[in-house]
């Protein structure tokens, strides 16, 4: 038996490189709150949660506020009993950024024990991933420089973010497409669109010859008529990610034929419900992408191992440590230009 003897949470802020411009949503800042979890027998395990107030409506405020509840619950229990213990805080911590730092320590701790790591827990496929990097709304000429650049450095997968002016979305994406061809492209608006916005779109972009790899929610998340809508009317294949947020959330979506992919993001739906929609898409045929919200280096370290442990994600999208002023990576991951390599 090994039993949790303490949890540490603390709140850390940091600064975007520059303004995290998406749809209707502009931050300069994040605060992220850090968990570290110490067993019985001296092992220590940190993790952090990255919450999100647009997408999950919880911020570190909100989590450090059930910081104590989750402790008392977590609280000498036994972490071979992982199973027992992720069913007592999914019923009682009503945090979903939380629940992935605290099962994902609760994992590192156990593996840690038996000598393993937590990708190769949850099977081993991958000992590396190869992530995108993001382009954020600004004007044109900004954008279409950022997206130069980001080739420079070696990405071979650009993600580009949209959805607050559907014509100049079609001029920057011409643009941005004449400075990096030879990339692969995912389109996030971010619920900005109206179903017929977001078909026009696509339509412009495929009659120039622009193809796009994965086109992220392109309108609101309630609107699952208009996201099939888009599917079906779309040359390209559509993900849902401000959509599903719970299993029942993924189920509706799949019954519905709603998407093509479903985005992953350990933080809006905890580290055992991701594994659950996980499998649920696989089993559907519904493709799978990886994302993150505001996660620094120890955060995206959770997702590494989740998507090299699988090893069943299309796209990472696994940026985000790569848009804030971190000192050092903690992820305890190498970064290699587009690739991420667990050490």
């Amino acid at each position: 038996m090994i039993k949790i003897k303490d949890i540490k949470f603390s709140v850390k802020k940091y600064e975007y490189k520059k303004p995290f411009h998406i749809t209707n949503s502009v931050r300069t800042e994040a605060f992220n709150v850090e968990v570290e979890l110490i067993t019985s027998n001296g092992i220590i395990s940190k993790a952090e949660a990255s919450p999100s107030f647009r997408v999950c409506g919880e911020n570190s405020d909100t989590v450090m506020s059930v910081a104590d509840k989750a402790r008392g619950v977590l609280a000498g229990k036994d972490i071979k009993r992982y199973g027992n213990v992720f069913n007592d805080l999914k019923s009682s911590v009503d945090s979903p950024s939380l629940k992935a730092a605290l099962e994902f320590s609760i994992l590192e701790a156990l593996c840690k024990e038996s000598g393993i790591k937590v990708w190769n827990f949850l099977g081993g496929v991958k000992k590396e991933i190869e992530t995108d990097k993001t382009v954020v709304i600004s004007n044109i000429k900004d954008m279409v420089l950022e997206a130069a650049n980001i080739k420079k450095e070696g990405f071979k997968i650009l993600k580009i973010k949209v959805g607050e002016n559907v014509d100049k979305d079609i001029e920057i994406m011409a643009e941005i497409y004449k400075k990096t061809k030879g990339m692969k492209y995912i389109v996030d608006a971010n619920t900005g669109y109206t179903p017929k916005q977001a078909v026009y779109f696509a339509k412009k972009l495929y009659s120039r010859g622009i193809d796009i790899s994965v086109y992220e929610q392109p309108v609101d998340r309630n609107d699952i008529k208009g996201l099939r809508y888009v599917r079906f009317k779309s040359p390209y294949p559509v993900a849902a990610d401000e959509s599903v947020k719970t299993i029942d959330d993924a189920v509706n979506l799949i019954k519905k034929e709603a998407c093509d992919f479903i985005n992953i993001k350990i933080m809006k739906m905890g580290f055992s419900n991701a594994l659950s929609i996980i499998q649920l898409a696989r089993a559907n045929d519904i493709k799978l992408m990886i994302g993150c919200m505001s996660e620094s280096s120890l955060g995206i370290k959770q997702s590494v191992h989740l998507a090299c442990g699988l090893g069943c994600f299309d796209f990472c999208d696994l940026d985000s440590h790569l848009l804030l002023n971190e000192k050092r990576n903690r992820g305890e991951f190498i970064q290699n230009k587009n690739i991420i390599k667990i050490c």
